[in-house]
């Protein structure tokens, strides 16, 4: 019962100096409202890329040339198609350009429009049609910044051998698409060949093929598939799997999330000083209370678990305020400012859905780095002062 009545009086030191309690409490909101919504943004994005790779095709083929990616003749698709194990080869055209007075970066996807992703959902119009008719597909995000609704007419914006045409916006895609939708521009094959002035070639081959067959039909690939040009150059295959995707997916995004780590552990570094400051060193009133304490009978341990007491409790109030604020943060104003840090090519202010995933798991660890930030800053000041005779303390106090 002793030891309740003293953990009480931690209780009583959060209401008596509510001035104190806010500051702690602020300080340790300034470091952990940017650490959850960095944490979250990380967890949507890796659960958008997993989306994305599990809904993409088996492997992906593309020519190979001095060691590196480039297109392939049109007629690979078929070669592929005939291969036993496959089940569908489908070419696609992948390209930028720069459309608009602004020169809006526009990622063009050029592929038949029942093979286009599930995830891309209409908003407004049509799909397009599979000829060359300049029939053209865009999101919400990029519909906006080019000013355009559907039926619009874009003069012509690439170069072309046989002349440029006049397109046509035909449909606008949801902006809950997944982000890397953002500024792509969907349209057919035969249009995507045309705006890059490529009428042979494919970027690439997407190819489904039975379950546990990919290592066998790669190395197909590799042995059966090749090209030789006009001027007697060879041109190779490249395979690259769904389960190398993930590798390089997950490669980057370590990167990433270990340099957000690092500058946030200089940021934690910060806030323990500042704890340090508000509730401990920096305050005259919380040394001479020590004082006091010790100098009427309290014992170290008993100072230092009413001192844990208060830390624990301004650490819980400071990560629930900051899960609430992060949250406000991600859903209510999409990650502005932050979102930049992540992904800059979209700008302070996105104009599409930012992911984020808050789980109990980053909330619990933003719970505990809370409390760590609170008790790191003050129980180690107060342990300094409790082993300091009482009577220099209040003397020191004034």
């Amino acid at each position: 019962m002793a030891w309740i009545e003293i953990a009480r009086t931690g209780v009583t030191s959060v209401r008596l100096h509510p001035w104190r309690s806010i500051a702690t409490v602020l300080c340790v909101v300034a470091v952990l409202v940017p650490y959850l919504a960095g944490l979250a943004i990380c967890g949507g994005l890796a659960d958008e890329a997993a989306q994305s790779i599990d809904a993409g095709a088996d492997l992906y083929v593309t020519g190979r040339q001095f060691g590196r990616s480039v297109p392939l003749p049109l007629d690979a698709a078929d070669k592929i198609a005939a291969l036993p194990g496959v089940t569908s080869a489908v070419p696609r055209i992948v390209g930028r350009l720069a459309i608009g007075e602004e020169r809006h970066s526009v990622v063009v996807l050029g592929m038949p429009p029942d093979k286009l992703p599930e995830s891309a959902s209409l908003v407004d119009g049509r799909w397009f049609t599979a000829d060359d008719s300049n029939e053209l597909v865009v999101g919400s995000a990029l519909a906006a910044g080019l000013k355009v609704k559907v039926d619009a007419l874009l003069p012509p914006f690439y170069q072309n051998r046989q002349g440029e045409r006049i397109s046509k916006v035909v449909g606008i895609f949801s902006h809950d698409a997944p982000l890397w939708q953002a500024n792509l521009m969907f349209t057919s094959f035969k249009t995507a060949a045309r705006l890059f002035d490529q009428p042979a070639l494919a970027t690439d081959i997407l190819v489904r093929c039975r379950t546990g067959s990919e290592e066998e039909l790669a190395a197909a690939f590799h042995r059966q598939l090749h090209w030789t040009g006009p001027d007697g150059s060879r041109l190779d295959v490249r395979v690259t799997s769904r389960q190398e995707l993930e590798a390089l997916w997950a490669a980057a995004a370590a990167h990433r999330d270990g340099v957000f780590q690092l500058h946030w552990m200089l940021a934690l570094s910060v806030a323990v000083l500042a704890v340090l400051v508000t509730s401990a060193y920096g305050t005259s009133q919380r040394r001479s209370e020590v004082a006091v304490l010790k100098a009427i009978g309290w014992r170290t341990d008993e100072v230092l678990v009413r001192s844990g007491v208060e830390g624990l409790l301004l650490g819980l109030a400071g990560a629930a305020v900051s899960v609430l604020i992060a949250w406000v943060w991600l859903r209510g104003m999409n990650g502005y400012g932050i979102a930049d840090l992540f992904l800059p090519t979209l700008g302070l202010q996105p104009q599409v859905r930012i992911p984020c995933r808050l789980l109990p798991v980053p909330v619990l660890i933003g719970a505990l780095l809370s409390w760590i930030v609170v008790t790191s800053g003050s129980l180690y000041a107060t342990w300094r002062t409790a082993m300091t005779p009482p009577a220099h303390v209040l003397r020191s106090s004034g």
